[in-house]
């Protein structure tokens, strides 16, 4: 794994605090899980406050500013998909949790399923993560990450119900 960047490197341009999550991209153990427990917290502190089409519009917004904070901090550290960035996980997963049914055990089961395709990285994440080296590939292997997530979660709940 890559060494994290410094505090200096996290607070020197807004798009890099933006694509290294707030600061929880600096984590020295598993920064894409630290990042995806920021998306979690955060995402339990916003949704009280904001209806469906507010979050909804805050998400694209944060997307489509984390594709290019994404491109430039992963070109000023000199790689795109350094592992201290981590805007690509919590963006995808605020949306996880979004459709996620409500309640704890849903949204634990989401964030470890959310790990597990985001690491394994089925197709198509495999190709925009080998062949996609800028802040689109880096955020879409997140997003399709997500999709497989909400795929099995709603295979869950047809199961279950």
């Amino acid at each position: 794994m890559n060494r994290p960047p410094s505090l200096r490197f996290l607070v020197s341009h807004p798009a890099h605090f933006i694509a290294l999550g707030c600061g929880s991209g600096l984590s020295m153990w598993a920064p894409g899980t630290m990042g995806t427990v920021f998306a979690w917290l955060s995402f339990l502190l916003l949704r009280p406050h904001l209806a469906d089409g507010s979050l909804l519009a805050f998400w694209a917004l944060a997307f489509v500013l984390g594709v290019s904070a994404i491109h430039k901090t992963g070109r000023d550290l000199g790689e795109p998909d350094h592992g201290s960035i981590v805007w690509d996980e919590i963006v995808p997963f605020w949306f996880v949790l979004f459709l996620t049914p409500a309640g704890f055990w849903w949204q634990l089961a989401a964030f470890a399923l959310f790990r597990f395709f985001d690491i394994w990285k089925p197709q198509p994440a495999r190709w925009f993560d080998q062949e996609m080296k800028n802040g689109l590939g880096v955020m879409m292997d997140d997003v399709i990450a997500a999709a497989y997530t909400l795929f099995c979660l709603a295979l869950a709940k047809w199961l279950l119900t």
